[in-house]
């Protein structure tokens, strides 16, 4: 059998509630498209400093990464989770790039 590395990168565009937990920890829950549930303890600073990002940046995304621990009652527990919030940058438009080949010969 291959032994492999559970990761887990868990994206999101809105804050998700939290909760105090033991040893200066935040518990959040996050949920997905299918409904499974993801708990993360979060350190406490970790959490303020997303929370003041989230505030800081007018339009912004975060993700909770973690190695994917036990199966719970309703989905999984994120072991070793962070949390980090990031501003998004505006597309810029694209430019209409207009190829001329001059190895063409043009027809009369």
């Amino acid at each position: 059998m291959t032994e492999v590395k559970s990761e887990i990168t868990l994206k999101f565009n809105e804050l998700p509630e939290a909760k105090p937990a033991p040893n200066k920890k935040i518990e959040i829950l996050l949920t997905d498209q299918n409904g499974v549930i993801f708990t993360a303890l979060i350190n406490a600073k970790s959490w303020r400093k997303a929370e003041a990002d989230a505030t800081a940046f007018s339009d912004w995304g975060g993700s909770v990464s973690g190695k994917l621990g036990q199966r719970t009652a309703d989905g999984f527990e994120v072991v070793d989770a962070g949390i980090k919030v990031f501003e998004k940058k505006a597309k810029e438009p694209k430019e209409e790039v207009t190829a001329v080949n001059s190895d063409v010969m043009p027809v009369s």
